[in-house]
């Protein structure tokens, strides 16, 4: 492979898992925190109804997943293509 397309592979790659964290993060930020709220709050979590729990809460917590997950693909990214940090 040569350098060019390593570096094209690297950025795909790269994008490609930066594309999957933003829809995470949209689906549980603005899709359940907001437009499916009426219908999660129908669902009780700890006494509170899920859709304010996922507005308050929950997609917090999905986000420090997120960063973990993030992190740990990247990584995995960056040791495929030769990029990695020593």
């Amino acid at each position: 492979m040569t350098t060019d397309s390593n570096a094209k592979a690297y950025w795909s790659a790269t994008l490609g898992l930066l594309t999957k964290v933003l829809v995470v993060w949209f689906l549980c930020s603005y899709v359940a925190g907001i437009l499916l709220a009426p219908a999660l709050n129908s669902i009780h979590l700890g006494g509170y109804p899920l859709g304010f729990w996922f507005a308050q809460q929950g997609s917090i917590y999905i986000f420090i997943v997120l960063i973990f997950w993030y992190a740990k693909k990247m990584g995995e990214i960056d040791r495929q293509f030769g990029m990695q940090e020593d």
